[in-house]
């Protein structure tokens, strides 16, 4: 069975957990053409969409569960309150997508595309973007809690009042970053590349013990 069409309503946002909701479980749309729909509160459970088209879908209070999204084509499309928990994005296009109060709980990001996504109000805790380029990106008050950020490319990008707490930093480039008012740990600090890095006090004061001074 494929997802159909359905219209969006305006004035009911179906809860993706609640009763009457139809649970997709291991469904194969690989190579699927669904692309233009209008998907709400629809919920996928280790369904495979790898090289589906899905450019301009539109998803509302969706969920998508241990999905694989290889290849699969997201360009375009707009998310509003879904989630995408422990899903593989690997090599997805995701070229000028659109997601806010989404989350990605837990999901992999392998060489996609993402420096022309939007972000707003989305919960990345968890999420894998090792070796990821999100250089000069707007990633301001998002969470990154426990993400692994491990030679991740945020040069110049925006990230305050994001919350850091717990995340990955290794060998991350954060030269010339905005990182005010964003929560970070020590040894995290310790482990990134700050060179030029914007910060508040607070996190200069981090940063100068992860490095062995003290600060009186």
């Amino acid at each position: 069975m494929r997802p159909s069409d359905s219209a969006d309503s305006d004035s009911t946002r179906p809860d993706p957990a609640g009763p009457g909701t139809v649970v997709e479980s291991g469904e194969d749309y690989r190579d699927a053409v669904l692309s233009g729909q209008r998907w709400q509160g629809r919920r996928f459970v280790r369904c495979d969409f790898t090289d589906a088209d899905l450019r301009e879908l539109t998803t509302s209070g969706c969920t998508f569960d241990h999905c694989d999204l290889t290849r699969a084509d997201f360009g375009e499309s707009v998310h509003h309150s879904s989630a995408f928990r422990t899903c593989t994005f690997d090599r997805t296009m995701l070229g000028d997508s659109a997601w806010t109060g989404c989350s990605l709980l837990g999901s992999v990001f392998v060489d996609c595309g993402l420096r022309t996504i939007t972000l707003t109000d989305c919960d990345l805790t968890l999420v894998s973007l090792s070796g990821a380029v999100l250089r000069g990106m707007d990633l301001s008050g998002l969470r990154l809690r426990e993400a692994n950020l491990t030679g991740a490319d945020l040069r110049r990008a925006n990230l305050r009042q994001a919350d850091l707490t717990g995340a990955r930093l290794t060998e991350t480039k954060l030269t010339d970053a905005d990182l005010r008012g964003a929560r970070l740990d020590a040894p995290a600090l310790a482990a990134a590349d700050m060179s030029g890095t914007r910060v508040d006090v607070d996190t200069a004061v981090l940063f100068a013990a992860a490095h062995g001074l003290v600060v009186s």
